[in-house]
């Protein structure tokens, strides 16, 4: 007769606490995540399995992984915190409001060319929801969403995205960045096997440009002069200038740093260059309504 009971026994905050244990792998990031003490978490947990009769972790040393009875749960938990997300949403109309929050993972590329704009308007629209923003190259995004370490991921397309749902969020243009002075800066485009004489400033590893580039110096039977990796656009610009080498970076990513830095780009020819950054998420499903509220506002804004 246990079922006549659980509506009784069971509370939300201890089912968002059992959702954020598997979403972060260990109680104690759980319990900072949802700001409550570790022993009251453990506690909570451990009252939930008393209640319920089943256990749903298995504690190991890396972690806790779900039991069969824990997937079970996850799939009605996250259902139920659905649905009480977006009742307080639709309440929302005839109170205050309700706050929602949207955690999400990008790329370089689209944080630094498109998302300052979009998630301003987006924000000016939906003044009730906050988003967290983190950057990790391509490969990263993917994963993290995978994890559940974030509701939304936007990287490049080129990316495996293993078998993620994904749709197109915007498009970019690579650019070669050098010198006004550079003995390619007459052309108007350039090939890119032609650059492969020139010294290199690139990317952090893990980036999608610096993967792709890497990539296209070998399909040309060349390596790639790499002089010094460097974190983000910014910093290119500036050892660009400082003569270290030339680099491969976005179109707009140009007009924003390095244009005023006195630097020349000229537009790649090569079919790689024009890119696609996608969105994508774990269950489209399955996403919040302010996630849903996001994820529709940015796959809106093809461009």
């Amino acid at each position: 007769m246990m079922h006549k009971s659980l509506v009784r026994r069971l509370d939300l905050i201890t089912l968002q606490l059992f959702v954020a244990v598997f979403e972060e792998g260990t109680l104690t990031r759980a319990a900072n995540r949802e700001a409550i003490a570790v022993s009251a978490a453990s506690k909570r947990l451990m009252e939930l399995e008393q209640v319920l009769g089943v256990s749903l972790f298995v504690r190991r040393a890396k972690g806790m992984e779900l039991t069969a009875a824990g997937e079970t749960l996850l799939h009605h938990a996250r259902q139920m915190l659905f649905n009480v997300e977006k009742m307080g949403l639709e309440l929302g109309e005839h109170s205050h409001g309700v706050r929602g929050y949207v955690r999400m993972l990008a790329n370089l590329s689209a944080i630094i060319q498109f998302l300052p704009e979009d998630l301003r308007d987006f924000s000016e629209q939906h003044p009730e929801v906050k988003t967290d923003l983190e950057e990790r190259p391509s490969n990263g995004v993917v994963q993290g969403v995978l994890d559940g370490v974030a509701d939304l991921g936007i990287c490049s397309s080129d990316t495996d995205t293993k078998g993620l749902p994904s749709v197109t969020y915007r498009h970019d243009k690579l650019v070669v960045l050098m010198p006004a002075d550079h003995p390619l800066a007459t052309r108007e485009t350039l090939a890119f096997s032609e650059t492969l004489d020139s010294d290199y400033v690139g990317l952090h590893a893990a980036s999608s440009i610096n993967m792709r580039t890497h990539a296209a110096a070998r399909e040309a039977g060349k390596m790639l002069r790499l002089r010094i990796h460097v974190p983000g656009f910014d910093a290119m610009c500036r050892m660009v200038q400082a003569n270290m080498g030339i680099g491969i970076l976005p179109q707009k990513a140009y007009e924003l740093f390095g244009r005023a830095l006195g630097l020349h780009a000229v537009p790649l020819t090569d079919d790689w260059s024009n890119r696609s950054l996608i969105l994508v998420v774990r269950d489209e499903a399955q996403l919040s309504p302010v996630s849903r509220l996001l994820f529709d506002y940015l796959r809106r804004t093809q461009g």
